[in-house]
């Protein structure tokens, strides 16, 4: 292999990673959650305002306080997410779209420059507000661990990244960890499974369902700030371009276990970074549209053929989507 082949190997490897790391962290969070019997279809908007939320921060107090914020938002729409669909027991499926709307809504209307700069203004006053109008704030700078980062092939693309990235890839791990080999985590998957056995087991049902939508939300959250200032650190509408959906479509993929969302995360973010490196000279003006598609269309395909593999029966928890009322 050439040099100038190894360097371009190397930058895909790397960019995959980069960009898989959206899908990891909302993906792991949701692994949490529906393994809590709980289906959120609000990730797209709850990522939304996470990258709206770590705009603002991060012109105003800096990448830590951006994230935490971003987190701390997360947290809000889990919260009412939970409300809704586990103490009020409201269709999750409704629920969750509508957190998306809302939270898109509420995102592109907190960017638009006017509203941007009366809030950036109201956050930290000493900060000029033309910066709310340029849309775009300081990216998080890479961990070079040296002399690792300067291994071929591997070096830029595990030991040249912001710490986030490190942190998705720790969540997940941990996540798991907690998940599989805890006792907690039993309790968590008996509620996802047969919330009526684990309430007699004297489980609190609520509980549970409430912190897991909670911490899925959270790093929904999370994965939104990562987006802007990790990934693309300037503010467009739609910046999350259904990302949320792809993140709840690797959950299936990865057949809710944390650790399987690293690869299928990465995996998709692989394909997403080949889209921009295939040429498309020979072909039509709609090439770039159709080449865009690739990530979908590949995901799609790929769902298609768990289910047949699996002849329909994806191994999804028992009770996901499914409200629970003792009086049942």
């Amino acid at each position: 292999m050439t040099v100038e082949s190894l360097s371009i190997v190397e930058a895909i490897l790397s960019s995959a990673v980069s960009a898989g790391t959206i899908y990891l962290i909302a993906s792991v969070g949701e692994c949490i959650t529906e393994r809590a019997g709980v289906i959120n279809l609000g990730l797209e908007g709850i990522m939304a305002m996470g990258a709206i939320t770590s705009f603002l921060l991060t012109l105003a107090y800096g990448h830590l306080v951006a994230i935490i914020g971003a987190a701390l938002v997360g947290a809000v729409f889990g919260l009412l997410h939970a409300l809704l669909s586990v103490s009020l027991r409201l269709n999750q499926i409704v629920v969750g779209l509508a957190i998306t709307w809302l939270g898109l809504g509420l995102s592109g209307f907190m960017g638009a420059p006017e509203v941007a700069r009366g809030l950036l203004k109201a956050l930290n006053p000493s900060v000029p507000e033309y910066l709310a109008e340029l849309k775009q704030a300081p990216r998080l700078p890479e961990m070079r661990m040296e002399p690792l980062s300067d291994v071929p092939l591997l070096g830029r693309t595990l030991f040249s990244q912001n710490a986030l990235v490190y942190f998705g890839l720790a969540s997940a791990l941990v996540l798991w960890f907690i998940l599989f080999k805890t006792r907690w985590g039993l309790s968590l998957r008996s509620v996802g499974e047969n919330p009526a056995l684990a309430d007699t087991a004297g489980i609190n049902i609520f509980a549970i369902r409430y912190l897991a939508v909670i911490v899925g939300s959270s790093l929904a959250g999370v994965a939104g700030a990562y987006l802007f200032i990790g990934y693309q650190p300037f503010w467009v509408e739609d910046l999350t371009r259904s990302r949320g959906f792809i993140a709840l479509s690797l959950v299936i993929l990865s057949s809710w276990s944390p650790l399987r969302a690293i690869a299928a995360s990465f995996l998709f973010g692989g394909v997403e970074t080949l889209q921009f490196r295939i040429p498309l000279r020979g072909f039509g003006a709609e090439t770039p549209q159709l080449v865009m598609m690739l990530p979908y269309i590949i995901t799609i395909v790929t769902l298609i053929l768990i289910s047949l593999a699996s002849r329909g029966r994806i191994p999804a928890p028992a009770a996901l989507g499914k409200p629970y009322s003792r009086e049942e």
